[in-house]
């Protein structure tokens, strides 16, 4: 007797909200390492040449890590691996996963090498401001150069993140990033204690890089032969199903990879704005990933695994309702979260790097670039949820067609809004291109998916934005009245502000959710109340 489908899809949507909050914490944990991370690269660097540098040549090969691993591989893996486990059963499944993990191997090896050999024309392409300094560019060109061999690492921690995710495994891919911050701490401290130059400096910390992804794959490793995932295991380097993840795989560098090719256009175009603009927009959507990793990746993680379950079965009503509950629940998270950020922008951005070289000037440019990064959070978060849908029913040409109309408005926005605006513009831009990602996407999935109830969707956001005002609101006033003067306050004086003001919004923002009788605030608090009070 199967399963009754209406209870399978129940379980379905329990399965997405658990896992979403066990990648959740595991980010969390993540994010605050790296924010410690950060607070220490920007005590050292603050915006000046080294640090315009680093973060230069790091946007390459974590941008790769965004088109080949979490975004184009990974995505369109999964799919495909839990199609072959439903029809073909695990041995089947377990043996496309080793062929894929050696295929991959080769692979990210000869494209580390090959953006090893191309480091200056790639900077000379995506930094092309830096050449009017030869020492900025010179010194890009060696970190891009030490750091890309970090793709071959960081690449197959992807893949595994596909491979552990299909089978229910979710803690060990979302620690994995803990790993590569401690690396980073320890080589800028440890290089630091013998030498005060700069140039020395960044590039022990571009050396931590890499030790962080032999880390990060490390961990994987031991999860992976656990799970019956043993290399030594004889299966060649190709699998038949592996002909779909290519066809699938090659459209998604852009489909899924969208936010992090409009912030490289950033970067590009942040190059010819005056010095510090690279280091401000950084730092910025630094602040910005805290909410979109915690929520929306893992959300987006968590539903690709059942929604390729659902489309696998051909359970159209079933992914209706996965999707519309994934949409909610992150919106549900976000909206709260982008409007605190924008209200408290400035004593967020004091507290976590104002020391050492990192200025008040410093400080009060990258608030100004979060604040309109922050506007379009809603819509970073959405689109990954929605690109999530469309890949479960591998149909990856209209993801590819919504991203392209995306990164060519983010490019002539951007060069429309930098001169009035200068690096707020860029940041403004990429908020709005990914509106019209998101927009195009959602009318595209009005017709691929007519089982998805929009109305519900509707309706919680409007209560959650009901909710976000009057958290605001309080948040605002609390951190007012303890930190009346962020700009000249102390860290502690900060601290107990920030404090006070964000947990008196999440009481406040808790409670209006209760009265208001918003359904994913009961989701979370009955995951909340088991996680605490197991059975």
């Amino acid at each position: 007797m199967g399963v009754d489908p209406v209870k399978q899809r129940g379980i379905e949507r329990r399965k997405v909200t658990r896992a979403a909050g066990i990648v959740g914490a595991a980010t969390l944990l993540s994010r605050i390492f790296g924010y410690l991370r950060d607070m220490v690269v920007a005590s050292f660097f603050g915006a000046d040449m080294a640090a315009d540098a680093f973060i230069a040549a790091f946007r390459l090969p974590n941008l790769l890590r965004r088109l080949f691993g979490e975004g184009s591989l990974s995505i369109a893996f999964v799919p495909v691996f839990t199609a072959t486990m439903v029809k073909s059963g695990p041995a089947e499944g377990l043996r496309l996963a080793v062929s894929s993990m050696k295929l991959a191997l080769i692979i990210l090896v000869g494209v580390a090498l090959l953006g090893v050999a191309a480091a200056p024309w790639i900077i000379h392409m995506v930094a092309p401001g830096f050449a009017q300094l030869p020492e900025k560019m010179a010194l890009t060109v060696t970190l891009t150069r030490l750091m890309f061999p970090y793709v071959i690492f960081v690449g197959l921690v992807a893949l595994s993140m596909g491979i552990l995710n299909v089978l229910g495994h979710f803690t060990a891919p979302a620690v994995a990033p803990v790993l590569l911050n401690l690396a980073m701490i320890g080589a800028i401290f440890l290089v630091s204690h013998f030498s005060d130059s700069a140039t020395v400096r960044v590039l022990g910390l571009a050396g931590g890089v890499l030790i962080g992804g032999v880390l990060q794959l490390a961990l994987q490793l031991p999860f992976l032969v656990r799970h019956g995932v043993t290399f030594w295991r004889r299966s060649g380097l190709w699998h038949p199903a592996m002909r779909r993840v290519g066809l699938l795989m090659l459209p998604t560098i852009f489909g899924a990879a969208v936010y992090q090719i409009n912030i490289l256009v950033g970067t590009l175009l942040a190059s010819l704005l005056p010095p510090g603009s690279v280091a401000y927009l950084y730092y910025a959507d630094r602040l910005v990933q805290f909410p979109l990793g915690i929520f929306a990746q893992a959300a987006a993680t968590a539903v690709l695994p059942s929604l390729s379950r659902q489309a696998a079965g051909g359970d159209l009503a079933g992914m209706g309702e996965t999707a519309g509950h994934a949409i909610s629940l992150v919106l549900f998270i976000t909206i709260p979260a982008m409007l605190g950020l924008i209200l408290l922008r400035y004593p967020i951005v004091a507290l976590l790097f104002k020391r050492g070289a990192f200025d008040e000037q410093t400080a009060r440019l990258t608030s100004d670039a979060l604040l309109y990064y922050c506007l379009g959070l809603w819509a970073f978060a959405a689109v990954r949820i929605v690109v999530s849908i469309f890949y479960a029913l591998q149909d990856t040409r209209t993801p590819v067609l919504t991203a392209t109309f995306s990164i060519a408005a983010n490019i002539l926005l951007g060069m429309a809004l930098m001169g009035p605006m200068k690096h707020c513009g860029l940041a403004l831009a990429t908020s709005l291109a990914s509106a019209v990602n998101l927009g195009l996407l959602v009318h595209a999935l009005r017709q691929r998916l007519r089982t998805l109830c929009w109305r519900p969707i509707g309706v919680s956001v409007l209560k959650t934005l009901a909710a976000s005002l009057v958290m605001g609101g309080v948040a605002s006033g609390l951190c007012q009245m303890i930190v009346p003067h962020a700009d000249s306050a102390g860290s502690l004086r900060l601290l107990v502000g920030l404090g006070a003001a964000i947990g008196g919004g999440i009481a406040t923002f808790t409670g209006v959710a209760w009265l208001l009788r918003i359904p994913e605030w009961h989701q979370v608090a009955g995951l909340i109340k088991r996680s605490l009070l197991p059975t």
